[in-house]
């Protein structure tokens, strides 16, 4: 019998052993034989005198046994012989302490770690609620709401909860409602299914604002489950905050309070987060029971080529290439693996690469490796999923798509291709492996960025350091607007409805009103729109309508980007990937929100370039840093993709760059900045022939040092250097959030500016290139080309800067909401 751990799901799981890479089976060999440690696969896979240099650190994290409990005496005995019956005897003493809190009616967040069974925490009280409803004398019964961040997620959540509630009959009725739900079906999710899956896009558009037609539904709402709650951060998760907001207040007008359930990975200050998600107060369980294999964790550093890049500059070998041998190796040990890709355009490039090299050796070993990403038509999702469970694939790049929880119970290694931007992501993707108990081998392969240098190079930055907190700002006016205007178009709002939506309300109202968006009367404020409230905002923060992707010749639609994304991706002349083939954009149509493609096979990749100005709106702090000052406010910046690049596939050499003619962009967001005197440029040796690149390379260096400080991905933020800036008057340094509003990024930034800003300085000064390189100044998004840079100069200039910075740094204040 297997005990709590993760997978909900039973599926035999078939083991590997390592065979040469030089043998030409038909399939890996020793698929049914004994499994090799994750000691054993690490040294096949840095066999050689020149893989072998490519490990930085090898870190090893112990076994660790478990601590059972038993269930609280409310669960029924049929959930747990259900869940008995599923192969888990007892449980971790952590679920039975969260079924405790869920029963006692107490919204609880589940902070543990990969594959401790969070789920069965959750539904264990969920279950035993529904049956417990199912035999109530009149109406409905109880019903229980499931939010997933992706659609893949609550799939694979629906197909654990049928096999797990199976021996419970027609008590238990779950059924996903998102855009994939066929129309036929929806009618009868709305009526008869008692444990709705979802995301929270799908209440935002779908379910709030048709509350009628769910009114029994949501009148019988005991449990709302919020799984992998840590991904709700930024603009995002902010969006998701409201949205929450918006479901307790619709809830309430029904009769209904329902309890939250939130599970996480670990995190910083779980409880805080939560609290700031729901805007209730929410117990914490966080003490991890569970038992765990040894995890083998390898840093890996691709190695320099023999090709230079910009401005003369080394060049290594990228991680997409180093990941694409990894898992071909993988492969042909028989090992299950996964790895992960941060862009869906890098998981397709594996994918095909790993093809390709396994085609080498047999061919039909190519169809063991696939690519999974978001983008991908509904039934490609589904195929992919069904194959991978099946145990058909051996071999997947994914992007986060498949992160986020998805039972692939049975792999055996994870190899992560670049760092993820935090803590709590690296951790959540290296617990795909070993998710049976076992033993389990993760690598972390850097990217040619300062940030995943210094990460492979300062191991106790990852292995030694807490995972971080999550941040998001509900209150952002950009955020909040959008979302009280769809509260007004659901219900209209009334003046006990302002404090569930926070302190920002009474200013936002007024201008509302002005914007003629709402109209006040005495019974409150109304929607005065024909239009649906609920589309005035995406809450992933896109804004726009997602601009397709068209295949010219046969007008077959392959996927779709994200307005905000489109300029950077889709571009004319851009390098699309989809399934394995390459297509270039032969024209983007902004107007019709249409990308026409056509399939062709260019020996390149591209990369957008753009330029950006920026202008202070408001000062709302600033601080000394000797004569210097360290300032955060309002700012509004003006962007512009101007050209991209055209990168040799593999070694990431540069072939040329092409103009492009797009509209600028502007947007009104928070940013911290930095300035600096004349004295400061003085004792730091820097003149005016110097002063652009030390600036500018300081700036490139502190925008990929920042994701270590704040949960943010270097994609989030932005950067501008001016030696003479007319707002400032001064050499200055902004680093800004790149989305309406901000995202807290920038604040954050600000709280930890002394340590930050010290780690970027190390950052370059301990690079081992002679006048800069990705590892530490250049920028793969640099619109003027990484020119001008001068790494000494921003080295000297950091110093100088620091050594006149507060001695203490200064801390973030509390941005929790009160609980409402």
């Amino acid at each position: 019998m297997h005990d709590a751990l993760g997978a909900l799901s039973v599926t035999p799981v078939t083991h590997s052993v390592p065979m040469a890479k030089n043998h030409r089976p038909s399939r890996p060999a020793g698929e049914t034989g004994k499994r090799p440690s994750p000691g054993m696969v690490l040294d096949r896979l840095s066999s050689g005198e020149s893989r072998a240099a490519r490990i930085t650190h090898t870190e090893h994290l112990p076994a660790r046994a478990g601590r059972h409990a038993v269930w609280p005496h409310r669960i029924r005995t049929e959930v747990i012989s259900a869940i008995q019956a599923a192969g888990i005897e007892h449980p971790w003493a952590h679920q039975a302490e969260a079924a405790e809190h869920a029963l006692d009616g107490e919204s609880v967040v589940i902070a543990t770690g990969t594959a401790s069974g969070k789920s069965l925490a959750y539904l264990a009280p969920v279950l035993t609620t529904l049956l417990d409803g199912s035999e109530a004398a009149n109406g409905r019964g109880a019903t229980a709401l499931y939010l997933a961040p992706t659609k893949a997620l609550a799939a694979d959540q629906r197909r654990a909860v049928r096999e797990l509630a199976a021996p419970l009959g027609n008590r238990i009725r779950p059924a996903v409602y998102d855009g994939d739900t066929p129309v036929e079906e929806r009618e009868w999710v709305r009526q008869y299914a008692n444990y709705v899956l979802t995301n929270p896009d799908m209440l935002h558009r779908g379910i709030l604002p048709a509350h009628p037609r769910w009114a029994s539904f949501l009148r019988s709402l005991r449990f709302v489950v919020i799984d992998e709650c840590h991904t709700y951060r930024g603009v995002f998760g902010s969006h998701v905050a409201q949205v929450l907001r918006r479901l307790r207040r619709v809830c309430a007008r029904y009769g209904a309070n329902p309890v939250f359930l939130l599970a996480s990975a670990t995190s910083a200050e779980p409880a805080l987060a939560a609290g700031r998600l729901t805007g209730l107060p929410v117990s914490e369980v966080s003490d991890d029971a569970s038992p765990r294999g040894e995890l083998v964790f390898a840093l890996w550093e691709p190695p320099l080529t023999e090709l230079h890049g910009e401005q003369g500059a080394p060049v290594r070998r990228t991680a997409t290439a180093e990941t694409a041998d990894l898992l071909t190796d993988l492969t042909l040990q028989g090992v299950r693996s996964v790895a992960f890709v941060r862009s869906r355009r890098g998981a397709e490039l594996i994918s095909v690469i790993a093809q390709e090299r396994l085609a080498e050796v047999d061919r039909s070993l190519a169809r063991r490796v696939a690519a999974y990403r978001g983008g991908y038509l509904p039934e490609e999702r589904r195929a992919l999923e069904r194959a991978l469970h099946s145990g058909e694939l051996l071999g997947l790049a994914a992007t986060t798509a498949l992160e986020l929880g998805v039972d692939v119970s049975g792999l055996d290694a994870v190899v992560i291709a670049g760092y993820p931007g935090t803590r709590a992501s690296l951790w959540q993707q290296a617990g795909r492996a070993g998710r049976s108990g076992e033993g389990a081998l993760a690598i972390l392969v850097a990217r040619d960025d300062p940030l995943d240098t210094f990460l492979v190079h300062h191991p106790e930055a990852l292995f030694q350091q807490p995972v971080e907190s999550t941040v998001l700002d509900p209150d952002n006016p950009y955020v909040l607007a959008p979302h009280l205007c769809a509260a007004a178009a659901e219900l209209p709002l009334t003046d006990a409805d302002l404090a569930l939506f926070g302190p920002a309300v009474t200013d936002l109202l007024p201008q509302l009103e002005a914007a003629g968006l709402l109209r006040k009367r005495s019974t409150g404020w109304y929607w005065t729109r024909r239009e649906r409230a609920a589309d005035l905002t995406d809450i992933r923060g896109g804004g726009g309508s997602p601009v397709q992707i068209v295949e010219a010749g046969t007008g077959r639609l392959l996927g779709t980007v994200d307005e905000a994304a489109s300029h950077t991706a889709v571009h004319e002349g851009a390098v699309h990937l989809h399934q394995g083939r390459t297509y270039l954009v032969k024209s983007l149509d902004l107007k019709d929100s249409v990308a026409l493609v056509e399939q062709a096979s260019p020996p390149y990749s591209t990369t957008a370039r753009d330029t950006t100005s920026i202008s202070v709106l408001e000062t709302d702090t600033e601080i000394p840093w000797g004569a210097g000052r360290l300032c955060y406010g309002s700012v509004e910046v003006t962007n512009q993709v101007v050209s991209f690049l055209r990168r040799r596939l593999i070694t990431g050499e540069v072939l040329g760059e092409t103009k492009l003619d797009l509209p600028p962009r502007t947007l009104r967001t928070r940013a911290v900045w930095w300035t600096v005197t004349e004295d400061q440029l003085d004792a730091a040796r820097i003149n005016p022939e110097i002063l652009g690149g030390a600036l500018h390379a300081a700036e490139h260096a502190s925008i990929g040092m920042l994701p270590l400080f704040a949960t943010c991905d270097r994609w989030d933020i932005g950067g501008v250097s001016v030696p003479l800036h007319p707002d400032t008057l001064l050499p200055t340094v902004f680093v800004y959030d790149g989305h309406p509003g901000g995202a807290g990024f920038a604040e954050r930034a600000f709280h930890t500016a002394r340590a930050w800003l010290t780690a970027t300085r190390e950052a370059i000064a301990v690079c081992e290139c002679e006048a800069g390189c990705p590892s530490c100044i250049q920028s793969p998004k640099c619109g003027n080309g990484n020119d001008p840079l001068h790494k000494r100069g921003a080295v000297r200039l950091l110093t100088e800067l620091l050594r006149e910075a507060p001695e203490e740094p200064q801390e973030a204040p509390e941005t929790a909401p009160e609980t409402q």
